[in-house]
């Protein structure tokens, strides 16, 4: 569809372009200077001719109904600049060091501008500065685009703000189990009943309850360190913290080891999780054996001990100069070992 076409098509659905304050205009109203953002790049008209995806089409709609709506409720869509606005009270993402997701949305808004605005409250503690309510995303690719934002102000309660933050999360298709998980339980912590929570992820009280188990579960800590693992539902969630929580000592101190490896830190967010799952779901053998490996992960060789008999195998992989290098430098090891239990 051609970008005249596409116009069209979202003027059609909601009549006119939003009206916008001009920015020095709402400089002036919150009596903040404001300093020009840079123009965002425009694409070439051979990328412009390329076209939308049905999927770019499909969200382009969604966001065009959700601009009507607000329109039709009377909200007055004004430019703010990103650096007045902190973030909502609680996050609901968690950490993704690559999201091409993210990249298509920067893009999107440099290419056509955005479409819809975000929501944003007064700062309850510092004039002249507001706190989001929704639309996090949005407002971080206006920041990496040094632009300013299309924003809706309103009063919001804390009540009010994570209820329009928690809808506007039930609407959407990309967050995973463990981020709505992650959002109700860190809602719970800073402070809001179990009612309201429900009331803000449209949830039954049953749904809550497996939420919360996952997070009891597993340690944030480490639901951190794996990232949204979009592939991965409740039961496999649950038996991770089952597996934790089996040995959660031994548990732990093996997938902190493992979670600061670089190898780890390099794979994406699936392949974490299954990383570590299969790290905790490991058998004992009859054999007592461990892997010594290398600072980057490679085993050099296994030690396994069977009632009085121990043996050190090196891996195939092992250089043999080092294999020796070990064998020369056992005599002294073995000295200093003496040494030391004497005291």
């Amino acid at each position: 569809m051609s970008n005249a076409n596409r116009r069209n098509t979202l003027k059609s659905l909601f009549g006119a372009d939003p009206q916008t304050l001009k920015p020095e205009e709402v400089a002036a109203k919150i009596g903040v200077p404001r300093t020009d953002a840079p123009r965002p790049h425009t694409s070439s008209g051979a990328v412009k001719a390329m076209g939308l995806s049905l999927g770019d089409m499909s969200r382009e709609l969604e966001n065009a109904r959700k601009l009507k709506e607000s329109l039709a409720s009377g909200d007055r869509v004004v430019l703010l600049s990103p650096e007045l606005i902190d973030n909502s009270i609680v996050e609901d993402r968690l950490a993704r060091e690559q999201d091409p997701d993210f990249q298509s949305l920067v893009n999107s808004i440099r290419d056509d501008g955005q479409q819809v605005p975000i929501l944003v409250r007064p700062h309850p503690e510092q004039k002249g500065r507001y706190q989001a309510a929704y639309g996090q995303r949005r407002l971080r690719a206006a920041r990496t685009l040094g632009i300013d934002v299309k924003a809706v102000i309103r009063e919001l309660s804390d009540v009010d703000l994570v209820l329009a933050q928690g809808k506007e999360n039930s609407e959407r298709r990309d967050l995973s189990f463990i981020e709505r998980a992650v959002f109700a339980h860190a809602l719970i912590r800073y402070g809001f009943d179990r009612a309201t929570v429900q009331r803000a992820l449209s949830l039954h009280k049953a749904d809550m309850t497996r939420y919360l188990q996952v997070l009891d579960a597993v340690p944030l800590e480490i639901v951190n360190a794996i990232g949204p693992a979009p592939k991965v539902g409740r039961p496999r969630w649950l038996a991770l913290g089952e597996l934790i929580n089996g040995d959660r000592a031994a548990a732990l101190e093996k997938i902190r080891e493992e979670i600061a490896r670089e190898r780890f830190k390099a794979e994406g967010s699936d392949a974490r999780f299954q990383r570590l799952f299969a790290l905790l779901s490991r058998k004992k053998t009859l054999a007592d054996t461990r892997s010594i490996e290398s600072a980057d992960g490679a085993i050099l060789a296994t030690l396994k001990s069977s009632g009085n008999a121990q043996s050190l195998s090196f891996a195939a992989a092992t250089d043999p100069n080092f294999v020796a290098y070990v064998a020369d430098a056992l005599p002294q090891l073995f000295a200093e070992f003496e040494k030391a239990k004497q005291g």
